[in-house]
């Protein structure tokens, strides 16, 4: 189980390259000079476990961009170059391409951007399109027999998926994981709702499949052995998609964390109707969750049925945050702005929001018509895409282009205002992490390293943001009262974040980052390096 059927004749050299990211409010890359090792936001689960998939008998490597670029002496070393990513990695994706063609390696080339798009790149020598399944076995016996470029493009499609239940542990072994922000792990693919821009039920299903609760465990026990990220991030694009498997697998999550001193703090992404499942929030509570975003998208209720999110209005949004703030939970939030339903009133309606729903950390986004979504399809019917990379995003707005750009920009600018973004932590320092379970000072929480890590990032915080920054008396207000509670970790956290928050927000502003997390507008390419 978790590795492929296929027994090669060869030995093979197999190069696995994650492109870079775009940089986004997500990605939090002004923290990372803040936190010793830390380049990158989270491990590329999906490329590591493609990785383990391959046989024993090969060697294989792994370069994530997000962390340093592939070499000349990376794709010298290789028979072959395999690459994933997503829409967002489209102009890295073509450059890795290139740049291995020019050592005349097969390149091949899966995940989400592709098996959505193949049209978007007619360079590669191999596609796989689909999920991981019984078109990776066809490549891996066509890379057994070649090593020079296919004379075409093949395209190898899934038919037959890998049940998640056989998936093998990622591939961890092939990264440090103290170069990356928090580890992350994957439960189950799908979901169930179909949000009109949304492009996961396109690419995995309506009907979430799961991994055993078993595996889970094993995977969290493989994260430990390489070293304690402190916080993992379940990936799922819908957490509690399946509610009684969900259900069933915290009772091992809380008996996992038992075991080993609750090293870790989890985090997930979830509808908000979580907030209308009390029992399955108490276990969540005693697994140790600490942070759930919630794609609200918007607080407009004639909106949400509008793009197919009514069931966010299971209950009023603003009781459902309090009640996953009852329970120990910081609320992140996705907002859209750009929908057919807007009004100039948008961005005091959104600010509005904001100030009564306390929630600190909100990625704001203009409205991008992924590919092959429902909003896609209504919007080309339209004539409404604009195939334009200049702009920041794909549609033609009811409203006018510049004024949902000045909305978005307004929206940003506000929210992460210093002042006004340390308010909405303090309230959460007061009414929602004092809900959580007081995990024991165990030796994986409280042994020297981390304590130097912590010491390390303190230092760097106080240095960077209450000295050197320009809104560094905000700063103090807000840390002296917890120094005073010798809260550290929450000051961390707090700081941490509000510095990225704040910094890319004047990147934005300045005109300097996209307003689309899918926008082209940023392309990206490194130089390969020589040695």
């Amino acid at each position: 189980m978790g590795k492929t059927s296929y027994q090669p004749k060869n030995k093979r050299r197999i190069l696995f390259v994650f492109p870079k990211y775009t940089p986004s409010f997500g990605t939090f890359h002004h923290a990372y000079s803040l936190v010793k090792g830390v380049k990158a936001f989270m491990p590329p689960q999906g490329i590591l476990v493609v990785a383990a998939y391959f046989p024993n008998q090969w060697e294989v490597r792994f370069i994530d961009e997000n962390i340093q670029p592939a070499k000349a002496k990376d794709y010298q070393w290789a028979d072959a170059v395999i690459v994933s990513g997503m829409h967002i990695q489209r102009p890295q994706i073509n450059y890795i391409n290139r740049e291995a063609h020019k050592f005349g390696k097969i390149t091949v080339l899966g995940g989400p951007s592709v098996s959505a798009c193949p049209e978007y790149y007619p360079d590669f020598d191999i596609l796989h399109l689909g999920e991981l399944g019984d078109a990776t076995d066809r490549i891996i016996e066509y890379l057994d027999h070649h090593t020079k470029r296919p004379e075409r493009q093949l395209v190898f499609t899934t038919q037959q998926r890998l049940p998640l239940n056989q998936f093998p542990i990622p591939a961890y072994h092939l990264i440090n994981p103290e170069n990356y922000f928090l580890g992350n792990i994957q439960f189950s693919s799908g979901c169930p709702y179909r949000c009109e821009f949304c492009d996961i039920p396109v690419l995995y299903g309506n009907s979430p499949r799961l991994k055993t609760p078993q595996q889970i465990i094993a995977e969290l026990d493989a994260i430990l052995s390489r070293g304690n990220p402190g916080a993992i991030y379940f990936v799922d694009d819908n957490f509690v998609a399946n509610r009684r498997a969900t259900m069933e697998l915290l009772p091992h999550l809380i008996e996992w964390q038992q075991k080993n001193g609750y090293p870790i703090q989890f985090a997930c992404e979830a509808t908000l109707n979580l907030a209308q499942s009390p029992k399955l929030l108490e276990l969540m509570r005693e697994a140790y969750f600490c942070t759930v975003f919630c794609g609200i998208e918007t607080p407009d209720a004639f909106t949400l049925k509008a793009i197919s999110k009514q069931h966010n209005l299971g209950m009023p949004i603003l009781e459902a945050i309090n009640v996953l703030n009852s329970y120990g939970m910081e609320v992140v939030s996705g907002i859209i702005i750009g929908f057919d339903t807007d009004t100039p009133q948008t961005a005091d309606n959104i600010l509005e929001f904001i100030r009564l729903s306390h929630i600190p950390m909100l990625t704001i986004n203009l409205l991008y018509a992924l590919p092959k979504t429902p909003l896609w399809y209504r919007l080309k019917a339209e004539g409404r895409i604009i195939e334009d990379d200049s702009r920041e995003s794909n549609i033609d707005f009811l409203m006018p282009y510049e004024e949902v750009l000045n909305i978005w920009k307004r929206c940003i600018a506000t929210a992460y205002e210093p002042e006004f973004l340390y308010e909405r932590f303090a309230y959460q320092a007061q009414h929602t992490y004092p809900n959580r379970i007081t995990p024991p000072n165990s030796p994986q929480r409280v042994s020297w390293k981390n304590i130097q890590k912590g010491l390390q990032t303190l230092m760097n915080l106080f240095w960077h943001i209450g000295i050197k920054s320009d809104y560094r008396k905000t700063f103090w207000q807000m840390a002296i009262p917890l120094l005073r509670r010798l809260d550290i970790e929450t000051l961390i956290h707090i700081a941490l974040v509000s510095h990225h928050l704040i910094q890319f927000t004047r990147e934005c502003t300045g005109g300097e980052q996209a307003a689309s997390f899918y926008s082209q507008k940023q392309k990206q390419t490194t130089p390969i390096s020589s040695h």
